[in-house]
Parts: structure tokens; sequence; C-alpha cells
């Protein structure tokens, strides 16, 4: 087995994505990748303590192992609520008859 594997640290912005490719040691955690990337020199928003991680779009500690091809992901904090959101779209729906005002589902038409 190498001592060396190919793994990608990813962080996105509205504005920019950077996709880094960085070959670490076999035994290399979720926080040294993130370091060795330098990543965090790039976007010094990014703050380790504050910002959750994934690979491959599941939960991950920074603590974790690494295996072989593994996306880190740098996630940016939530600005609203998703559920928050979803109710006042729906409020709107019903108040412009959108959506019915007793069951919430959509208006029959024709």
């Amino acid at each position: 087995m190498s001592d060396r594997i190919s793994i990608e640290v990813a962080y996105a912005t509205p504005e920019k994505q950077s996709i880094i490719d960085v070959n670490i040691d076999h035994d290399c955690t979720v926080e040294q990748a993130i370091l060795q990337s330098g990543i965090l020199g790039m976007y010094p928003e990014i703050d380790l303590k504050e910002n959750k991680v994934g690979i491959w779009n599941r939960a991950a500690k920074l603590s974790d192992q690494l295996r072989e091809a593994d996306r880190i992901e740098i996630y940016r904090p939530l600005i609203a609520d998703p559920k928050e959101v979803r109710k006042r779209r729906a409020e709107k729906a019903k108040l412009e008859g959108r959506a019915d005002k007793v069951t919430g589902g959509r208006v029959k038409t024709g």
C-alpha cells in the first residue's frame, strides 16, 4: 500500500468555487488535509471551529480518517432556517390564492 493518497478539498461561495487536489499521507485526518490544501489562505472566512465539514455530502468530523479519492467539503453556515423559509412561502401562496387556505394544497383550476 502506498504511503500517499489523493483527495480533494472543496469550498464554494456564491461567486466562486474551489476544488483543490491534494496528495496526503494515508493516515491523514480531515483537519490535517484541509490545512495542507492551503484553502484557508484562499478563504479567510473559513473557521474550522464554526464551519461544518463533510466527505462526499455526508457529515464528517475533523478527526475522521480519509480514504483514496475522498472529497472533503467545507460548508458555509446557513443564512436562513429552511423550515421558516418554507413556512413563509406557503403563507404567501395562500395570500395570493395559489394555495387552498384550509389544506395548503394547490388550488384546482378549471
